[in-house]
Formats: structure tokens, C-alpha cells, sequence
């Protein structure tokens, strides 16, 4: 007759029991909440859909609902995974794989329930009537590697000039004599900051194996020159100043001639 030997489970060892189960959530937890931090880091180089205010509000504002992505009909949002290294359940899109195909109606933009979708970024009034205008989003900056581009090589290719949807004013080609040979051209495209919408299909469109033209963020792509540099040769770019003089102090003597003044006389610096 066989018998059998039950441990009984005292307190003390229940006690230990969830203890180690509670060291175990706790460290799961842990490491789950550790990757989330470093994606959240490694998160600079994201594009967000059209309208996105800046990132820092975009963060704080975003619920990570997916109302943007499911109103996109060309799948072009997604919303970050574990592995992603990007916030996780923020939308993003990947201008290599699937760009944004610039809706007129921009449908991703008015379902955005907290305005981290900012839907005034992407509208223009017209004879009084407020409406969308996609050419109005700056969801990034294409920037080309002219190293990699076979334009800039001499190889004839206007890939990314013809894919972009506003032609002629985001990217332009500039016609320039080809020194090496002395009887062709080069026809590089140049990306005009300032009409670029970061749509991304000058990106999808690249012939080359790797997109010779790719688009950043605007706080990664563009830089900032700073209050104390101007134009000199604009007589209206000297204006940027008169908010910052008032504010300056200096030991020195400052002349009451502007700089274009004192480089066409030849009088002595101090008087």
C-alpha cells in the first residue's frame, strides 16, 4: 500500500512564496518599464502625421489613441512597438516604406481628439473661408547626401525632383556646367526649407539602394544662426536686431552708424 507524504504549507512558507512572486513582478515591471525609457530616448530621428505640434507637446498631449492611423488610407501611420525605439503607441511613419501620399482632406488630422494633431498648422483661409491645405505641413526637411546621389555624379536622374508633389517649389534642379567633362551638365536637386512639407515621397522614389535623399525632423535637419548674425547687404535683415540691442550691455562705446555706414567711410572707429 503505497502512502503519500504531503508538505504542508505553513504561513512562513506561503509568506515566502509570494514574496518571491512579488520579486519577480516587481523585476518584470522593472525591465518593462526600463525599455520603455530607452525607447523613449533613442526617439529623436521619429516623423509624426501632418499637423503634429512640437515633439516635447506632441508627447504630452498625445493619448496614443490610433485615431490617426486608422483614418489613413494608405497605411501609412503606425503606431510604435516594443523594439520600435520610439515611444511606444505614438504614430509615426517610415518615408522609405510607405511616405505620406499629402490628402487634400488630410483625414488623420481632424480625428485627433487633443490637438496634438494641430489642425490650424495645416488650414489657410481663402476669400474668408478657413480650409485644409496639406502643402502647409512641415512633418520634416529632406536633406540630400550629394555624396551618394548620382546626380550630383553626373548620372542624369530626377527621381525625387518628379515624385515631389510640389514640383518646382520644395525641389528644384539646378543646371550647372560639368567641369570634368566640359560638354555636359549637372541637373542636382536642391531642397528649398522652406516649401519642403517632410511628405517623404522624394525618399520612396530614390533609385539609389539607399535613399540618397532621406527626411529628418526639422530640429534635427535645419540650424539656427543665432540673432548676431545678419545680412548685411539686406537692409531690412538689420531689423532682427532692434529686439536684442536694447537688451545688450557692453563696456565698450557702441557706434550710433550702422556697420554698412562705417565700412563706406573712412572715418576712424571711435570719435
Amino acid at each position: 500500500m503505497e502512502t503519500t507524504n504531503k508538505i504542508a504549507i505553513t504561513p512562513r512558507r506561503k509568506f515566502l512564496a509570494m514574496m518571491a512572486q512579488g520579486g519577480g513582478l516587481m523585476a518584470l515591471g522593472g525591465m518593462i518599464w526600463t525599455g520603455y525609457l530607452e525607447e523613449a530616448k533613442s526617439a529623436p530621428l521619429i516623423l509624426r502625421p501632418p499637423g503634429a505640434v512640437a515633439e516635447k507637446d506632441f508627447m504630452r498631449l498625445c493619448i496614443k489613441c490610433g485615431q490617426c492611423v486608422e483614418a489613413c488610407p494608405y497605411h501609412t501611420l503606425s503606431l510604435a512597438k516594443p523594439g520600435d525605439a520610439k515611444p511606444m503607441g505614438t504614430p509615426f511613419f517610415k518615408p522609405r516604406e510607405v511616405p505620406c501620399y499629402m490628402c487634400t482632406d488630410i483625414p488623420c488630422v481632424p480625428v485627433c481628439p487633443t490637438g496634438a494633431l494641430d489642425v490650424k498648422s495645416v488650414s489657410k483661409i481663402t476669400e474668408g473661408v478657413k480650409e485644409l491645405d496639406i502643402t502647409k505641413a512641415r512633418m520634416g526637411l529632406a536633406v540630400v547626401d550629394v555624396e551618394s546621389c548620382i546626380a550630383f555624379w553626373g548620372i542624369q536622374c530626377d527621381a525625387c525632383y518628379r515624385a515631389c508633389p510640389v514640383m518646382d517649389s520644395a525641389i528644384k534642379l539646378e543646371y550647372r556646367r560639368n567641369e570634368r567633362t566640359g560638354k555636359h551638365a549637372y541637373l542636382t536637386p536642391i531642397v528649398n526649407s522652406l516649401m519642403c512639407t517632410g511628405c517623404g515621397l522624394c525618399e520612396r522614389a530614390c533609385v539609389t539602394e539607399k535613399a540618397a535623399i532621406h527626411v529628418l525632423p526639422l530640429e534635427i535637419a535645419k540650424g539656427a544662426i543665432g540673432s548676431h548674425y545678419i545680412k548685411g547687404w539686406e537692409q531690412g535683415d538689420e531689423k532682427r536686431l532692434e529686439k536684442t540691442v536694447s537688451d545688450v550691455t557692453t563696456h565698450t562705446k557702441r557706434s550710433e552708424k550702422s556697420a554698412t555706414d562705417y565700412l563706406n567711410t573712412n572715418e576712424e572707429m571711435f570719435k
